[in-house]
């Protein structure tokens, strides 16, 4: 019985470690923009980041932690070895990630480390995998949203007399996918959960993210068109706090709830809890891990979001801050864990466009998405060859 208790702890500190490389990780996501408008030095946005990311989950209700402790495949197959290799998975892909300096989901890490491990002690069987019928219902309704909304949006152009362009043709057809889907699933027309989820909202996320950025930057663009550039630079370095605050918030509640799931999931399967609910000294523990990794933070990371992708003002980071944080906090009132990084990234991005489709570096950008595609594949191998080595050796 000691032996067990041992693994629990152990397996305990090993998620905790992985939250504090969640939050080194991705302190970028919070903090490239203050940095690149240079709001704030970079020591006084970590510490803003690190001590919202640590009132978020304390905040919003623990939906995101449920959904990737119950929702993802079968907790009544969950093994001490299969979380041990989990965790072992999503932290060795962060670790060569972070090495390189891409800016992946450390979320999806973890949830690709999950799904190999476990399908590799049960098989896929334990994985809630989508139906083909869900899978054919999703793709008609995400072509039929796409193909409405071009209309509508190619339409108001024309009575508008405003001219079309590439970019008008673009933000016409991502508009259409990132309204469309979510509001055909939040409403339950289409019951989507878990892994489904998980892999919908990867791609909904970043671009809601930016067709969000693009329009709230192109609002603030229209509001102070009157206003010289250093009044603008005035009023919003001062709300460029308050968005980053906000960020910082909404970036807790989503990403330390993972964590918050996969502890769960482990009290749940050893009979230590009776019910599949977070207990406070988890939210207290995994959150607190996550704010102090912030506060080491992630600077290769904060090079390539705030710098590489696309230059910013002032205006521009307060823009992408609030579309990211308005994303994050619908996601994690409906329990769906997405990537925080995906999304500041694409809200950067939208942003950036507003100018033109040249201004944002696409082949930078085409980098990221390349990483985020990889992650979960990537992170499931590396779950599954841990698994395989624990079974092995124990």
């Amino acid at each position: 019985m000691v032996g067990a208790e041992v693994v629990i702890g152990a397996i305990i500190f090993l998620a905790l470690i992985f939250d504090f490389l969640n939050g080194f990780h991705d302190a970028a996501n919070a903090i490239a923009t203050v940095v690149a408008t240079r709001v704030l030095t970079p020591l006084q946005a970590v510490g803003l980041a690190a001590t919202f990311n640590l009132l978020g989950p304390l905040v919003f209700t623990t939906a995101v932690a449920k959904t990737v402790g119950r929702g993802i495949v079968v907790p009544d197959v969950i093994t001490l070895s299969v979380l041990a290799a989990t965790l072992i998975g999503a932290i060795s892909w962060n670790l060569i990630t972070w090495w390189f300096g891409l800016p992946i989901s450390s979320s999806h890490s973890l949830i690709g480390g999950l799904i190999g491990a476990a399908v590799a002690a049960n098989g896929w069987g334990v994985v809630y995998l989508p139906s083909t019928s869900l899978l054919a219902s999703l793709l008609f309704y995400s072509l039929l949203a796409v193909a409405v909304c071009c209309v509508g949006w190619l339409t108001i152009h024309k009575v508008l007399h405003i001219d079309i362009s590439n970019r008008t043709v673009l933000i016409g057809v991502l508009l259409g996918f990132a309204v469309g889907i979510p509001m055909i699933t939040l409403t339950g027309r289409i019951p989507v959960g878990g892994i489904s989820a998980v892999v919908l909202f990867m791609a909904v996320a970043p671009i809601l993210g930016l067709c969000g950025g693009f329009f709230v930057a192109s609002l603030v663009i229209r509001l102070f068109r009157r206003y010289t550039a250093e009044t603008m630079n005035k009023y919003f370095r001062r709300l460029q706090l308050v968005s980053a605050s906000f960020y910082s918030l909404t970036h807790g509640a989503n990403d330390a709830q993972k964590t918050m799931g996969i502890i769960t999931l482990l009290l749940f399967s050893q009979g230590m809890i009776p019910s599949f609910e977070v207990p406070v000294w988890v939210i207290l523990s995994a959150s607190g891990a996550m704010a102090l990794g912030t506060f080491f933070g992630g600077w290769r990371i904060v090079a390539t979001m705030a710098k590489r992708v696309t230059k910013l003002r002032p205006y521009q980071g307060f823009c992408a801050e609030s579309t990211g944080g308005m994303v994050l906090a619908l996601m994690a009132v409906f329990g769906i864990p997405v990537s925080t990084t995906q999304v500041i990234s694409g809200s950067i991005m939208g942003v950036g466009m507003t100018k033109s489709l040249t201004s944002v570096r696409w082949g930078v950008a085409r980098q990221i998405v390349g990483a985020w595609i990889l992650t979960i594949p990537a992170a499931a191998v590396v779950g599954a060859l841990a698994e395989f080595t624990i079974s092995t050796l124990f």
